[in-house]
């Protein structure tokens, strides 16, 4: 069975709104919930990038059933991993019986260099990923922890609050090597818009819970959805790797000049208002491996996607 999901964007939006959403992507009846983790907005007319872990507390009180995940935060660099495990635990725990995914990746130079540490090529990244995972995973057995690695030291540590059940790590990735990683330390996968990266991961053993988001805009019309998301959202049509290595939101608003509407009428996006062109993207994602597929909403207008999935989309899939 296919769980449909619902975006909470930390980049856009303040964390008293996310959590309204929050609350209203659960009423809507979507399965799961994701959020981002971001220092930054891509560009500044996104306006917001809140502390995601306390955006996570509201969310655990201000809904009841519904699960929750984090996608994607990168406990290599901004945060230690030993910090990771106590905020993921923690965040766990407030979810008490509900599923909570820790979603998990090697990150972007826009969020993970804040604190002036050099931005290491994608192979280390890795290799500090994997000892990362290593760390949290030895903390959340509640023993006392000291580890002396390549990359981390952690000295006399222990979590005191845990939940009752270890969330599911679930590894993003988006090249061969990395869905190979991810398959060996995961407990589940991780992708932003389907990816044949899922394929590698399954090939290689990987099991659990696949992720997959899919970007919309849903407008009155096809022009409005695109002016939004082309004013919001431009850095969708960036190519290659450039998202991983920008550094700051300057530097994506002078690389998105390059993006037309055309660009984003023709690319990732899904600006059609025909629920049926949703259906088609998340029946997409399933056919490429996908079990878990959530949908982002670009700009203010959010109640405009919750509400025609609540009456158009989700009743396809229940």
């Amino acid at each position: 069975m296919t769980a449909i999901g619902y975006t909470l964007s930390s980049e856009e939006h303040s964390p008293a709104d996310l959590i309204e959403y929050a609350r209203r992507g659960e009423s809507a009846g979507f399965d799961f919930l994701s959020i981002s983790d971001h220092y930054h907005p891509w560009v500044r007319e996104q306006g917001h990038a809140p502390f995601v872990w306390s955006t996570l507390g509201g969310v655990a009180t201000a809904t009841e059933d519904i699960d929750v995940g984090v996608g994607v935060s990168a406990p290599i660099q901004r945060v230690h991993p030993a910090i990771y495990a106590q905020a993921a635990a923690t965040a766990a725990a407030m979810f008490d019986d509900r599923e909570f995914y820790a979603g998990v990746g090697t990150g972007e130079n826009l969020n993970e260099h804040v604190l002036g540490d050099r931005w290491p090529a994608h192979a280390v990244r890795l290799e500090m990923l994997e000892e990362a995972v290593d760390v949290i995973r030895r903390l959340w057995s509640g023993e006392e922890v000291s580890h002396y690695g390549d990359h981390y030291t952690v000295e006399n540590a222990r979590l005191y609050t845990l939940p009752e059940e270890t969330p599911p790590i679930c590894v993003s990735a988006y090249g061969e090597r990395a869905a190979r990683t991810a398959a060996d330390i995961g407990d589940g996968f991780w992708s932003v818009g389907p990816q044949e990266a899922v394929g590698v991961w399954e090939d290689h053993g990987g099991e659990g819970p696949r992720f997959c988001q899919l970007q919309a805009c849903v407008a009155a019309t096809e022009d409005e959805a695109v002016e939004t998301a082309y004013e919001k959202w431009p850095n969708s049509a960036l190519p290659g790797e450039l998202s991983a290595e920008l550094a700051t939101p300057a530097l994506f608003e002078q690389a998105t000049e390059m993006v037309s509407k055309e660009d984003i009428a023709e690319g990732s996006v899904i600006t059609n208002p025909d629920p049926q062109a949703h259906i088609d993207a998340i029946e997409t994602a399933v056919d490429a491996g996908y079990d878990h597929v959530y949908a982002m909403q670009i700009g203010d207008d959010q109640a405009a996607l919750t509400e025609m999935y609540e009456a158009e989309v989700l009743p396809s899939f229940s």
